[in-house]
């Protein structure tokens, strides 16, 4: 007997038969199951595929945004404020970043970090993306690229440029690292200036590698250009000016505002403390206002034109007529004291303006019902946000003139008790240079004649204009204005601080604002200096000069030709007395 044979005879299992039954029903088990595997197959690729596609899509679609060129930021003449650049974006998926130290190092340099800040970044190793440095320098772009690090990448993006730096930061203002405006002109015309996205539609592998593109890709559309009505060279000239000022002075801050008396264009708008738009890092608050527009203050006597303007308007005096003082050089109303800094028992209504007497322009006022003067005020625009598209600008304070008490009638007329900003008192001024007619303020460089809005007769606004010249000369506040080869005309301010309920000591702001040249002005000038500490604070000390050398800087780059001559002009400013308001 065989092996094989004992085998089968001493294993009772292989002994005995198998139905025939069984094995085909094992066959058919099998058969069935790749029946159901198939359809499950054809289930899923053919008659419900949705779900799957659509989580293929989240791990390996992606829609790529194709970045607008956002428009650039020019002068009135053409020259660059504000324009963007290309600068590459530098991220990792950090597992598969090769580790080698050197090139780490090298990396970590161009980064322009810390190779611990580097290595940081690239510690979890589960991350799928990480950004290492957002737009960089294309020069330095091209050399990360040429290290060849694996598991490194580059995402194209823009990044502004300002070349006037902090000279125009608080007019231009800066993007986020979006690309988005964030303050000043950047935030005001952001729609115009950001244009619109495109987009193409791409398969990635898990590198991030473009392996299909998926669909008709979607063109950006290139933001537009904005140009301004503001000329880059003054409003370099005017930020010098002002910051040497603050400086001498050892003052907090300071700002200035030139505009262009014919047309309300905005020729320069400057504040110092400033910043460099492109380097904000770690930067406070203070420097990044803009103070001529979001700051308000009590005006001083910079408002005495418009009372000396509205009593000519309502017949109460001429320009030379005889204003009662005070040979004391004080007037006591309601139990509050009004003082001049020189006493004087009766003046002219010229030399009332052209001597800052506050006597003189409390005994005009109330003359007049304060409705009246609260009208005037209202119409010159303050009270009122300024009409410009910076965001932050405020409206000052002018309470309604039904709460006025009687002191605050009389000190409403010399200046305090209301507030305004640095735009709002140029812009009102524009009354006094276009001869009765208040016209609208812009940024924007202007198409075509200006109108205005009619608020005093011709010849009344004249007259305050011959005033304000009288308050510039000799015998006048503010000698210190006067201006070589062109005659200016002014009114200078100088005002305590409020601090709590009353007013510090020792706490000025100077102000002083005026045009040029007198006859028919071409420009206002605006100029504020916050705390002065150098010992001087009187606006015709402190501010005036500031005016001086803008107004003839500015004259002569737009072509205006001398007025007057020179040699006298020197001898008289060189005589000339230093007043005290």
């Amino acid at each position: 007997m065989s092996s094989r044979s004992i085998q089968y005879t001493s294993s009772p299992l292989l002994a005995s038969r198998t139905p025939v039954w069984r094995s085909k029903f094992v066959v058919a088990l099998i058969a069935l199951s790749f029946v159901v595997l198939a359809g499950r197959a054809a289930h899923i690729q053919v008659l419900s595929n949705d779900f799957f596609q659509r989580q293929g899509q989240v791990r390996f679609a992606r829609t790529l945004e194709l970045p607008a060129n956002r428009g650039r930021i020019l002068d009135r003449n053409g020259q660059i404020l504000a324009t963007s650049v290309l600068a590459p974006s530098i991220w990792a998926i950090p597992e598969d970043v090769a580790r080698e130290p050197k090139q780490l190092q090298r990396l970590a340099r161009l980064l322009e970090m810390p190779l611990a800040e580097l290595q940081r970044k690239l510690e979890d190793e589960d991350k799928t993306f990480v950004w290492l440095k957002r737009q960089v320098d294309e020069p330095v772009a091209r050399q990360i690229a040429e290290l060849g690090i694996k598991g490194i990448y580059q995402r194209k993006e823009y990044k502004r440029q300002y070349p006037e730096g902090e000279v125009a930061a608080h007019l231009v203002g800066f993007t986020s690292v979006e690309d988005l405006g964030q303050e000043g002109v950047e935030l005001a015309f952001n729609p115009t200036l950001a244009g619109k996205p495109g987009s193409r539609r791409v398969i990635k592998d898990r590198l991030g590698s473009v392996v299909e593109v998926v669909g008709e890709a979607v063109p950006p559309v290139e933001g537009r250009d904005v140009q301004l009505s503001i000329d880059s060279k003054i409003q370099f000239f005017a930020y010098q000016r002002l910051r040497q000022a603050v400086r001498d002075h050892e003052a907090k801050a300071g700002s200035v505002v030139v505009l262009d008396a014919q047309t309300g264009e905005m020729l320069a708008l400057a504040n110092y403390p400033s910043y460099v738009p492109g380097k904000r890092k770690n930067l406070k608050d203070a420097p990044l206002r803009n103070r001529a527009l979001t700051d308000s203050f009590e005006p001083g006597s910079t408002v005495k034109p418009f009372v000396a303007a509205l009593a000519l308007e309502k017949g109460l005096v001429t320009p030379g007529s005889t204003v009662q003082i005070s040979a004391s050089g004080r007037l006591t109303l309601g139990g509050s004291t009004i003082s001049d800094t020189h006493p004087y028992a009766a003046l002219t209504l010229n030399e009332v303006v052209q001597k800052s007497s506050n006597i003189g322009m409390v005994r005009l006022a109330m003359q007049m019902p304060a409705r009246d003067l609260w009208e005037m005020y209202s119409q010159v625009g303050f009270g009122q946000r300024p009409q410009l598209p910076f965001p932050g600008a405020v409206s000052g304070r002018l309470r309604p003139w039904k709460s006025w008490r009687p002191i605050e009638h009389a000190t409403m007329s010399y200046g305090y008790g209301l507030s305004i900003s640095l735009v709002q008192l140029a812009h009102a001024y524009t009354v006094f240079a276009r001869d009765g007619e208040l016209i609208p303020v812009t940024l924007q460089k202007a198409q075509g004649p200006v109108n205005g809005v009619r608020l005093l007769q011709a010849r009344h606004a004249r007259a305050v204009r011959h005033m304000l010249q009288l308050a510039t000369g000799p015998g006048g506040t503010a000698p210190k204005a006067q201006t070589m080869g062109y005659s200016v005309g002014g009114k200078t301010g100088t005002a305590r601080k409020q601090e709590g309920r009353g007013y510090a000591d020792k706490k000025y702001r100077s102000f002083f604002v005026g045009m040029a040249p007198v006859d028919r002005p071409r420009i206002i000038v605006a100029v504020m200096i916050d705390e002065p500490e150098a010992g001087k604070f009187y606006g015709g000390d402190v501010a005036a000069p500031v005016f001086s050398e803008t107004v003839q800087q500015t004259l002569h780059l737009l072509g205006v030709q001398p007025d007057i001559e020179v040699k006298p002009q020197i001898v008289a400013r060189a005589q000339a007395e230093e007043a005290p308001l």
